[in-house]
């Protein structure tokens, strides 16, 4: 598998509940692929596409590194993304 629609990768990573969540929160402008807004669901993602999500206050930043077929548990869903938003940039005081 090579892409993925944006809306059922969201829901097999479990960034969502259920898919229908994962195509509002695209439509409603709150996800960007690469640094650019997507509002279409079926928006196909690729291996190294970097998303950045607004959900609940907060942004997570999510780098695509697999797809699944269908949607798993919560070890398989953690699988498909590495989770930048955890980087931090400071050295500590």
């Amino acid at each position: 598998m090579e892409r993925q629609r944006l809306d059922k990768w969201l829901w097999h990573a479990r960034v969502v509940r259920a898919r229908a969540q994962a195509a509002a929160l695209v439509e409603a402008g709150y996800v960007r692929v690469n640094g650019l807004r997507q509002t279409s669901p079926g928006h196909p993602l690729r291996i190294a596409d970097v998303l950045t999500i607004r959900l609940d206050g907060g942004i997570r930043i999510l780098k695509i590194t697999g797809f699944a077929e269908r949607r798993g548990g919560s070890t398989v869903a953690r699988a498909l993304y590495d989770d930048l938003s955890d980087v931090s940039g400071g050295t500590g005081a």
